[in-house]
This record gives C-alpha cells, sequence and structure tokens, in this order.
C-alpha cells in the first residue's frame, strides 16, 4: 500500500503516519532523512544534492524522485509506505506518479487531513515545553498541575519555540494554501483524495483513517 498525507503544518501528519506503521506495517519514508542519509554516503544523488545545497539552490525534483525510487525497493517498503514532505507541487505529483508507473505500481490513498485555520493557529502558538526534560504543555489543553513547575521533572524553565508563533504559523499555512493546497483537485479528479476530520481527537483520527485504507 501507497499512501501520502496531505495537510497543512500542524495538522497531525507525523502523528498519524506514526500510527499507520504500528498499525498497518508501513514504513514512513521522509524525503529530508533521505536526502541526508544520501549526502552523508557520498552517493551519486547524494553529491548531486549537496552541490545544490551548498549553492543555497533547492535540491531539484529529478534528485528527490530518484531517491524515493532507490529507497523503496528496500526490503521494508514491500508492504508499502507513507510519504512524508513530498510531494509538495502538482509537478511533484505528476513526476511520483510517473516514476510509480515505471515500476508496475501506483498511489492506493491520498488522505487529506482537514482542520480549522484559526483553530490550528492556538493550537500550534499555544505550545510550550520544560527546558530540563522537553514535556510539552498547552496554554489551554494541557497545563502543569502547578503553575511554573513542570509535572515531570520539577523543572521551572520553559520554552517556546519561533516558529510556533502566531504569525508565523499563519504564514506558513499561507504557503501551504499557495503551494500544497493544489494537489487536492489533483488528486481528486485521479479518484484517490479522501478527507477526515483534523479537529476529532488522535484516535479517532487514526480510526477514520484506517476506515479509508480498509476501503
Amino acid at each position: 500500500m501507497i499512501l501520502i498525507l496531505l495537510g497543512p503544518p500542524g495538522a497531525g501528519k507525523g502523528t498519524q503516519a506514526q500510527a499507520l506503521m504500528v498499525a498497518r506495517g508501513l514504513v514512513q519514508l521522509s524525503t529530508g532523512d533521505m536526502l541526508r542519509k544520501a549526502v552523508a554516503a557520498k552517493s551519486e544523488l547524494g553529491l548531486g544534492a549537496r552541490a545544490a545545497m551548498d549553492a543555497g539552490d533547492l535540491v531539484s525534483d529529478d534528485i528527490v524522485i530518484s531517491i524515493i525510487a532507490e529507497r523503496i525497493e528496500n526490503k521494508d517498503c514491500e508492504r508499502g509506505f507513507i510519504l512524508d514532505g513530498f510531494p509538495r507541487t502538482v509537478a511533484q505529483a505528476e513526476a511520483l506518479d510517473l516514476m510509480l508507473e515505471q515500476k508496475g505500481s501506483q498511489l492506493d490513498h491520498v488522505i487529506e487531513i482537514r482542520v480549522d485555520e484559526e483553530e490550528l493557529v492556538k493550537r500550534i502558538a499555544g505550545r510550550f515545553s520544560c527546558a530540563k526534560c522537553n514535556e510539552n504543555y498547552h496554554d489551554t489543553f494541557k497545563r502543569p498541575a502547578k503553575d511554573g513547575v513542570c509535572d515531570v521533572c520539577g523543572g521551572t524553565e520553559f520554552t517556546r519555540r519561533s516558529d510556533d508563533r502566531a504569525e508565523t504559523v499563519r504564514a506558513r499555512l499561507e504557503a501551504y494554501r499557495n503551494q500544497t493546497a493544489p494537489l487536492l483537485p489533483y488528486y481528486r479528479a485521479k479518484g484517490t483524495l479522501r478527507s477526515v476530520d483534523g479537529m476529532n481527537s488522535i484516535e479517532a483520527v487514526t480510526e477514520e483513517i484506517l476506515e479509508v485504507l480498509a476501503t
């Protein structure tokens, strides 16, 4: 089974991918991780990727597709895989379709995790963590039992990621709408797109995705 999870930053794609790895034995393939490994291994593709990155350029779609094509030949992908971080554009989606077709395969499901954007901003912008043990908290959903004191380690210093600021989150959402959201009509036209409600609990979203995969 070959699966793509789509949705804006913070929609829970990574969390759901981890759940599907356990439930269905799929492998999560991160293009970022694959690129870093190819560069570290100094493979021909990795050297090409390194040259682009050193020049301050984006790694070409051709190189990314080739790295994916090489990776999915590994034995651990026999039962299927989830693509994480790719495709991001329609051009990349078309290149992916062509590569899979050449391998005699195709995408089985593209699942959009739908979220309310303003609620998503609240979710992300409210996150903070203990500076000592990294326990995660939220201004609304999960505050320490004693204000200012970590429940786990008793630490009193907390941090917030700079990219979790409300204005930064809104900018990332806008970038998603402009660049990646056009994938939705592309896959809808192919009949592979299904949507699930990402505002439900993590467990409920997982169950809804599993129901889609069972069809």
